[in-house]
């Protein structure tokens, strides 16, 4: 899988600061052998454009080496259309081509649509909306609303249903709608999110929203009014084999841990280190820690003394709570300082098991058979104070908060 080159977690999402004369929007057109349909194609969304959009934009049109007109349809609309550009390629792969433009775009809105216009316009700007606003980082238009308005065959509708099933049940995608092609995505989320996705081809979309989804980004999902194109060229057949081997590679790698998604994580609301959602998971994660110690040490308890049951326990609680809050409290995913996060937990634990075990040892020195009741309310008790110890030491030792670094470019 390819690796991220840009450490160090997204910002805050914050409202977009539109600069005057800069454009705000790029929409992206990836295209092969459209000789015919460019044309019109561009005018209408340009037209579209500058009628409803209230920020400077461009138009990019993505040419995935063509070998008829195309070029020369693009260069001549380069020409005549304000705010077209054109890029060529000289391999095939819609998610090739996206990559190249999103990578080399310096609009903060990046979006891209399919040649035909098969989706209503209309939807344009309230999928892009929620990412100037700063309420989402990836928007994406879908067939599979009950309030959208779709005419396509029982062939393709079945296929579209049947891949979205095949998401949700294999990647337990929660995204209703992953090639309706009329998406977009923030331009700093883009930067780190591309150089994860491997496909090139048509899996480009899925790959990149599952990825997005299981590092806990915002996709918001807007019903469009769809029209098939009975002249589309995309072999389904060998489309979905494709599709299928990426559904198996990303599982994969999901599965492993082999993805480092923890530098995807943006911060809980407008707070920079995301303390209120820490706080509030860190509870959660307490409490279910503290009643696994309590069943563990209670268990273990009639086959040991007290002080072999503590430390069992509150090892094993440990092991478990550092896991939990890696994952929900502190949002890393992946395997990338797993090893070294455990560590730096057991000498959060040692701490732990001292505070726990003085205080047994200090309740034996007063009593010399205390009830069980009352050894677990000490043990309680300390855990309590342990508690507070170990949420301070994993927020500033064991996940201190990275700073974000200049993104270097992708290799590719």
């Amino acid at each position: 899988m390819p690796t991220d080159t840009s450490p160090g977690a997204l910002p805050v999402r914050a409202p977009l600061a539109p600069v005057p004369g800069e454009a705000v929007l790029d929409v992206v057109i990836p295209v092969f052998n459209e000789e015919t349909d460019l044309g019109p194609c561009v005018r209408r969304l340009h037209e579209h454009l500058t009628r409803t959009f209230p920020y400077p934009f461009r138009i990019t049109i993505a040419d995935n080496a063509s070998t008829d007109r195309t070029p020369e349809v693009a260069a001549a609309l380069v020409a005549s259309v304000a705010g077209v550009r054109s890029t060529r390629l000289e391999q095939k792969g819609r998610g090739r081509a996206l990559r190249t433009v999103w990578g080399d775009s310096d609009a903060p809105v990046l979006a891209y649509m399919d040649v035909d216009l098969s989706t209503d316009l209309n939807a344009l700007l309230p999928l892009v909306a929620p990412l100037i606003s700063g309420h989402s980082d990836l928007a994406i238009g879908t067939r599979l609303a009950r309030s959208s308005r779709v005419v396509r065959g029982a062939k393709r509708e079945f296929i579209s249903r049947a891949y979205n099933l095949l998401l949700r049940s294999s990647l337990s995608a929660r995204f209703s709608d992953a090639q309706c092609g009329f998406k977009a995505i923030r331009r700093e989320v883009a930067t780190r999110l591309l150089p994860l996705v491997e496909d090139s081809g048509w899996f480009f979309d899925t790959e990149l929203l599952v990825l997005a989804e299981r590092a806990g980004l915002r996709i918001h999902e807007v019903p469009v009014d769809w029209v098939d194109d009975p002249d589309s060229t995309v072999h389904i057949a060998r489309t979905a084999a494709e599709d299928l081997k990426g559904v198996w590679r990303v599982g994969r790698a999901l599965a492993v841990g082999a993805l480092p998604l923890d530098r995807l994580a943006r911060p809980f609301g407008d707070d920079p280190r995301g303390l209120a959602r820490q706080l509030l998971g860190f509870c959660v994660v307490g409490v279910l820690s503290t009643l696994l110690y309590l069943l563990l040490y209670s268990a273990a308890r009639t086959a040991a003394g007290p002080q072999l049951a503590n430390a069992a326990a509150l090892l094993l609680s440990a092991i478990a709570n550092t896991a939990a809050n890696r994952r929900l409290t502190f949002g890393v995913r992946g395997r990338v300082r797993a090893v070294r996060h455990q560590a730096q937990g057991l000498v959060v634990f040692a701490i732990g098991l001292a505070l726990t075990s003085g205080s047994l040892a200090a309740l034996g020195a007063a009593s010399t058979e205390p009830g069980h009741s009352t050894e677990l309310a000490v043990l309680v008790t300390a855990n309590l104070a342990a508690t507070v110890l170990r949420f301070l030491l994993f927020r500033a030792w064991v996940f201190p908060e990275r700073r974000a670094t200049p993104a270097k470019e992708d290799p590719r």
